[in-house]
């Protein structure tokens, strides 16, 4: 039997098995993972029931089991974006932060019926925990308090057991005196703890301190690292050293460090990076082997996972066919537990045995992926920007049910990530497949300021934020219409948070684009200072400039201050409970597009924080984004509510 023809359809009308329910109800986010008594433990993001996080382990069949029942949420507000928020003793008792009230909870899946609190409540959730490791029967995490003067952190040591539970004197302060502090690492014999530390305006990416606390002492001592130096992750050695990773030499390398006598020696010099930016803590790019060699992933573009030894500096590729980020959760003998994913390979928790080389799926984060005819087919670009090479992953229209007439061009968004200082990578990414898969093309950039290039790509942005990701975001999509592969009067961009930036500032100073998507995206700059939270709120020196002196530069450069530039229509779409970017954000260039008579639309969403994390949002943000482009791109889109957009 032959297949039928594919039916001619226009590019963006193409019927498609992927709908926006499947982009969410199929999905569980699989985040951090280790090894609990030999078996794999991770967290899970369940869109379904509200979009809380669960704790969840392979059990004895080798299927997922819940450990944490419903409703308990294992999410940390520290730093707003979270990370480290739980962890698992030996004896497989599990401390984790709570969302609702941001305490450290204990819970033995063994014998509990429900958690206990192991730190005493506070008002608002004003006092928060994160970055969590166990130690013996303490847990050493960092601790972020929010008063009326401000926030506050220090690292802190939490019993997990013993008569005084939750009370507020059993938590022992341990360091302070920064204005941010990650990695609590205590040394194997107790004696010293390293951590990684940074004050404003610096963002961890910029600069930051190694420091060592003689515990016994109290002296504390600067190891590695300055104001225009980022270290990350330190790790003691068996030798009682520290490893850790720096970006001395333009990329972020693996570095020995003398904790006596102050020695700095590179491992392995490669322009490529072993190390990414800590937006969420506890992050890790390396980790030791029994045998003292080190488990390390490195990226330009793509990740590899790689053995360092130490002692030789030879580093040996390990191949993962088909993943192009790879990150390394725990290692078990042999065993390492990865979070890994390609273009054609859905991202989620997986175990590499070293021994024999096999790789196993233990959780992915879709459970039924659409027949792979339905996905595209990621495409690494390079375009020519106008001082710059600027990276690009394209994904082209794919459907095998169906072809374009003659000569038309298929229509292209651009997403532009957010941070901005961050990374995308090829990956089985379904919201992209719902586009790609309706005749709709996407791009991803990786324009000047992103990861994983080394600092002098990361450093194109500095100062620049509003110009470099403009006309690096333009080069790419004209780079594909002047090859003739997109609708040049198609053309459209989407982005979130600092992506939602770049979109409305490029809507309002070139004319390239048909419209744009803002999801929750800064709008202006001296309100949003202001109103954003305390790990950002300086971010702006480096992008822009400092204030007062870049006050003017601040209200040039802000896409609501330059709306008479704009010309074609724009949906924005925001949660209400969103403290990074605030709803004013939104709400401000709303009231600037109705003065303007400009077509829009505005959804809100109660109860979603930065990044959507509800089915039902997200079901109608996508489905909300896809009839606006067909509207003002001028195709159909079967079995999608219309979007009704403002038109004055």
């Amino acid at each position: 039997m032959t297949n039928p023809a594919p039916t001619v359809a226009p590019y963006g009308s193409w019927t498609s098995p992927i709908s926006a329910t499947d982009l969410a109800a199929s999905g569980h986010p699989v985040e951090g993972g280790c090894f609990v008594d030999g078996r794999p433990w991770w967290s899970e993001v369940r869109p379904t029931e509200a979009g809380r996080t669960t704790i969840r382990r392979l059990g004895d069949d080798g299927t997922p089991v819940d450990v944490l029942p419903a409703p308990w949420n294992a999410r940390t507000r520290v730093h707003e974006y979270g990370g480290g928020a739980w962890a698992v003793t030996d004896r497989g008792v599990l401390v984790f932060a709570e969302f609702s009230d941001q305490r450290l909870y204990r819970f033995d899946p063994a014998t509990d019926v429900s958690p206990d609190p192991i730190t005493p409540p506070s008002g608002s959730a004003s006092v928060r925990y994160g970055d969590l490791t166990v130690v013996g029967d303490d847990v050493w995490c960092v601790c972020e308090r929010h008063t009326d003067v401000g926030v506050t952190r220090e690292i802190c040591v939490v019993p997990i057991s013993g008569t005084a539970l939750g009370d507020p004197s059993a938590i022992r302060p341990i360091v302070a005196g920064s204005d941010f502090l990650a990695y609590p690492r205590p040394s194997p014999d107790g004696t010293r703890l390293a951590w990684i530390a940074w004050n404003h305006p610096q963002m961890p990416w910029d600069g930051t301190w190694l420091k060592m606390l003689d515990l016994e002492s109290g002296e504390v001592r600067d190891l590695l690292g300055g104001d225009e130096e980022s270290v990350l992750q330190p790790e003691w050695t068996g030798t009682g050293d520290l490893h850790a990773i720096s970006d001395r030499n333009g990329w972020w390398n693996l570095y020995r460090v003398g904790v006596d006598d102050g020695t700095v020696q590179g491992l392995c010099p490669v322009d490529a990076d072993f190390g990414g930016p800590l937006w969420q803590l506890g992050a890790r790019w390396h980790v030791a082997l029994d045998d003292g060699r080190l488990l390390t992933t490195r990226t330009v573009g793509t990740d590899t996972l790689a053995i360092l030894d130490p002692a030789t500096g030879t580093l040996d590729d390990i191949t993962l066919d088909g993943m192009a980020s790879v990150a390394i959760c725990d290692v078990d003998g042999t065993r390492i537990l990865l979070r890994c994913g390609g273009a054609r390979t859905a991202s989620g928790l997986r175990l590499l045995d070293l021994a024999d080389g096999s790789l196993t799926d233990v959780r992915l984060s879709v459970d039924d992926l659409p027949d792979t005819a339905y996905l595209p087919e990621a495409q690494l670009r390079t375009f020519d920007g106008p001082q710059r090479d600027v990276h690009a992953i394209v994904y082209p229209p794919r459907n095998p049910d169906h072809t374009a007439p003659d000569g038309e061009l298929p229509p292209y968004v651009a997403f532009v990530h957010g941070g901005p200082t961050a990374h995308v990578a090829p990956a089985v990414n379904l919201v992209y497949a719902y586009f790609t898969s309706r005749g709709i093309g996407v791009v991803d950039i990786n324009y000047g300021g992103s990861t994983g290039y080394g600092r002098n790509y990361r450093e194109r942005l500095r100062g620049q934020w509003g110009v470099v990701d403009v006309e690096d975001t333009v080069a790419a999509v004209r780079g594909l219409a002047d090859a003739g592969l997109a609708d040049p009067r198609r053309l459209a961009i989407e982005g979130g948070s600092a992506g939602g930036w770049t979109v409305l500032s490029a809507l309002t100073t070139s004319d390239v684009f048909a419209c744009g998507v803002s999801y929750y995206g800064v709008a202006e700059l001296l309100q949003f200072v202001q109103e954003t939270h305390d790990f950002e709120s300086r971010y702006i020196d480096g992008l822009i400039g400092p204030l007062p002196d870049a006050v003017d530069l601040y209200e040039r450069r802000a896409p609501l201050n330059n709306v008479d530039g704009l010309s074609c229509p724009v949906l924005l779409l925001q949660g209400l409970s969103d403290p990074i970017v605030p709803p004013s954000q939104a709400e401000r260039f709303r009231d600037a597009l109705v003065r303007k008579g400009i077509p829009h639309a505005y959804r809100a969403y109660e109860g979603e924080s930065h990044g959507f994390r509800r089915l039902d949002t997200i079901v109608d943000a996508r489905e909300a984004e896809l009839s606006f482009y067909g509207q003002v791109m001028g195709f159909e889109t079967p079995g999608v509510p219309r979007l009704e957009l403002w038109r004055g």
